[in-house]
């Protein structure tokens, strides 16, 4: 039976640790794009753990991280992704293979701040993650290779 929803992206959140805004990205994929996004997450320079107010954010939210963990980005992974969300604070250009669709997201990374940061920075996560899973809801295809913004 066909179905007239949109096939899911698969999404792959980059910052520098994996500790917070990817961590962010994906934990609000999971709970509000899940129709149409397959988020993961990894980092340029993974930190090892998850920062611990990521989760407190989350949980304010009634949010779970579930079992998201920080992790590096592996060659393999840019084959089985769609779009890179890069908010690494470099432009992605410079960092991801040539032919990948990157959007660049200028999002403050909170990593040893306030909890008020991190939740600053949620917040603005969230909003960008609802905007692109509304474009996404409008396509009956996953995003093709010509029209990801910078």
């Amino acid at each position: 039976m066909p179905s007239n929803a949109p096939a899911k992206t698969r999404v792959l959140f980059v910052c520098i640790g994996n500790a917070c805004r990817s961590q962010f990205a994906e934990a609000l994929a999971k709970h509000s794009a899940f129709d149409v996004i397959e988020p993961s997450s990894a980092g340029l320079s993974p930190l090892g753990c998850v920062a611990p107010l990521v989760d407190e954010v989350l949980r304010e939210r009634g949010i779970p991280l579930e079992d998201q963990h920080s992790k590096p980005i592996h060659p393999a992974t840019y084959k089985k992704t769609d779009l890179v969300i890069n908010m690494s604070g470099s432009p992605g250009e410079r960092l991801f293979p040539k032919g990948l669709h990157v959007e660049d997201w200028n999002v403050d990374d909170p990593y040893g701040g306030t909890i008020e940061a991190y939740r600053e920075a949620c917040d603005e996560i969230e909003a960008r993650l609802l905007e692109l899973a509304s474009r996404l809801r409008t396509r009956s295809k996953p995003i093709p290779a010509s029209s990801a913004a910078r």
